[in-house]
Parts: structure tokens; C-alpha cells; sequence
């Protein structure tokens, strides 16, 4: 059962109390790049994306934002590091969201500013503790960045806001470890009530980092644990939004898109079932109605799993059944299976 947290609110996203699992990424362009990073925010709103993040390093960057923000499809959060004045502008600017560290903001009276500036605009703040930047009297202390060492981190970040009245606030705890990470947002989770952003930082390239990221957001979120996410990647974005929204269909949290059916073929397939499954996977990648879509090899499972999908195919001697709904539409020889599956699908989209 997904754990009951506060309710905020970035733009038009509800987070927490309630609201569906949210799916985050973060630009790789220059922010200064107004074109670029808005070109990149366009494909990112295709994939799905509910929220981006932009890097703010300086106040060129600051300004830009404000450009992005007016123009974004989607709501628009800031990462800042150390420089308040950065905060300041960026949220004069219009922006949705900030991810801050208050302690490494510097002294109590720019802290003051820049929450008394959020809470005048409704902003929440994104306290994001990642295991490779915790404070120096941490790391003494625990010898090494632990799960524990990573709560006390936030949980003192989150000090600072209340006792400067504010609580529009969000949580993040990320670490390379998938394990460790899981452990912090449990004890988190167990202490606060403010909706959590869960990731596993510096997870890899889309193979290894899938397969982390995979790992460690499916055992928190079948915990009840996570109210927006982001897949950490080394490569494009997009591959993060896409990543992020397999993982919650296959928990069943939320469903968008084709639900992809495919066996992993054996010595009775006697059709190139993955070039077919490749070619259909790929050529469905845009479609956002949630359809399961079944490409089976042979006699042995394909048609009960072609059946119980809204579409598939199940594969025999250089052809194959073309399903819909759980009745045989046609018998469809190999080399026409790819494209007889994908039109039936685009019917399906239709009819829907």
C-alpha cells in the first residue's frame, strides 16, 4: 500500500497525498541554450515527462531559465548549488520548483531570503542529499557515506525550512548503491511525512543503469515508498522518461503506452521472432494508450498469450496468427507479421 504523504504542488503536477507516482528528468544542454534545451524539453514532453530539471550555474543560466520556463510544455524545476542570488532569480522568473540544499546556501539570512521569496510564489524546494556530497562532520562521524549519515543529512536540511515556517517540501536521498539507497528511504520514510523523489544517483548507461535503476525504484515503490522519480542514466533523457514509466507499469502503478509481450524464444520458434518483436516494439514506441501487445514464437504459450492481449501475433512454420481481443483475425505469412501487428494495433488505437 503506498504510504500516505503531504500533498504538494509543482505547477500543474500534484505530488504526494495521493496523486500517481510522478516521472522526472533533467536536461543534459547548456540552460543558456534556450533553443537546445527547449528542443530537448519538446521530446521529452512526447516520451511522457511530467517534470524537468534544469542545471543553474550561474546568473547567464538564471536568466535563460526564466525563457525556458515562459515557453516549457511542462512544469519547469531549478537545481541550485551554494549561490542564493541564483535562487532569487530564477524564482522571480516564474519558476515551478527548486532543488536546494539550504545548508550549502551559505549563511541563515540568504536561506531567509530565498524561502520567504518561494513561499510568496507557492515554490516548493526539493531538498536533494546525494552520498558523494554530504558534509564533512557527517562523513567524521559515520567514516563513510551510510544510509543513516544520508538521513541525518536531510533530516537536517529539513530543520532549516521549519524553523524558518516553511513546509512546501520535498526529499530526495540518492546514492550509486542500490541497496543503500533503499535503506535511507526507508528510515526517511519511517521519520517525515513530506513526499519523497526517489532515485539511484549515477546509476550507469542505459543497460546497467536500467537494470539499478530498475532494482532499486521497483523494491521502494512496492514498499509504498515515492511520489515522483527519475531513472538516472548516462545517455539521452528520453531514455529516462521511458525507463521510468516500464518500471511503474510493471508494478502496476500506472499504465501508459504498449504493454509489451514477447517470448524470449527456444528451439520451437520457427519464425525471426526478433526482428518482428524489434521492429514492433520500436515502430509502437509513441503510441501512449495503454495497450498490452503480444509477439509470441510458438504453439506452446503464444496463442494463450496472444489471446489474453488486445493484440499479438503467435508464430508458426514462416507465418503466424494475428490476434484482437482474443479472436484470430487472420493467418499472416513471416515477412508481413511486423506490419499487419503494428496496423492492427494503430486500428486498435482507434477504436479506442
Amino acid at each position: 500500500m503506498k504510504k500516505a504523504t503531504r500533498q504538494i504542488q509543482i505547477g500543474n503536477v500534484k505530488i504526494g497525498g495521493g496523486a500517481p507516482c510522478s516521472v522526472q528528468s533533467m536536461c543534459s544542454t547548456d540552460t543558456r541554450d534556450v533553443s537546445a534545451t527547449l528542443a530537448q524539453i519538446g521530446r521529452l514532453a512526447e516520451a511522457g515527462c511530467e517534470l524537468v530539471r534544469c542545471a543553474v550555474l550561474d546568473m547567464d543560466a538564471a536568466e535563460a531559465l526564466g525563457k525556458i520556463k515562459a515557453q516549457s510544455p511542462m512544469p519547469v524545476i531549478a537545481d541550485i548549488h551554494f549561490d542564493y542570488k541564483l535562487a532569487l532569480k530564477v524564482l522571480s522568473g516564474g519558476i515551478d520548483g527548486l532543488r536546494l540544499n539550504p545548508g550549502n546556501i551559505g549563511e541563515r539570512w540568504k536561506v531567509a531570503e530565498v524561502v520567504q521569496a518561494a513561499a510568496e510564489r507557492r515554490v516548493p524546494i526539493r531538498i536533494g542529499v546525494n552520498a558523494g556530497s554530504l558534509e564533512k562532520e557527517l562523513l567524521q562521524k559515520y567514516g563513510h557515506p551510510t544510509a543513516e549519515a544520508m538521513v541525518e543529512s536531510a533530516l537536517g536540511h529539513v530543520r532549516i525550512l521549519e524553523e524558518l515556517g516553511y513546509d512546501q517540501i520535498k526529499i530526495s536521498l540518492k546514492a550509486s548503491d542500490v541497496m543503500k539507497t533503499v535503506s535511507a528511504y526507508r528510515l526517511l520514510s519511517d521519520a517525515v511525512d513530506y513526499p519523497l523523489h526517489i532515485g539511484i544517483t549515477e546509476a550507469g548507461t542505459i543497460f546497467s543503469g536500467t537494470i539499478k535503476s530498475s532494482v532499486g525504484l521497483g523494491i521502494l515503490l512496492a514498499d509504498g515508498i515515492g511520489d515522483t522519480m527519475r531513472v538516472s542514466l548516462t545517455g539521452d533523457p528520453v531514455d529516462e522518461v521511458r525507463v521510468g514509466f516500464e518500471i511503474l507499469k510493471a508494478l502496476g502503478i500506472r499504465q501508459r503506452g504498449i504493454n509489451f509481450v514477447s517470448c524470449p524464444t527456444c528451439g520451437r520458434c520457427q519464425i525471426n521472432l526478433i526482428h518482428v518483436a524489434e521492429e514492433v516494439e520500436k515502430r509502437l514506441r509513441g503510441i501512449d494508450k495503454p495497450l498490452t501487445v503480444a509477439v509470441m514464437g510458438c504453439v506452446v504459450n503464444g496463442p494463450g498469450e496472444a489471446r489474453e492481449a488486445d493484440v499479438g501475433i503467435a508464430g508458426g512454420k514462416g507465418e503466424g496468427l494475428l490476434f484482437r481481443h482474443g479472436e484470430i483475425v487472420r493467418k499472416v505469412p513471416e515477412n508481413e507479421l511486423a506490419d499487419a501487428l503494428v496496423a492492427e494495433v494503430l486500428e486498435a488505437v482507434k477504436g479506442e
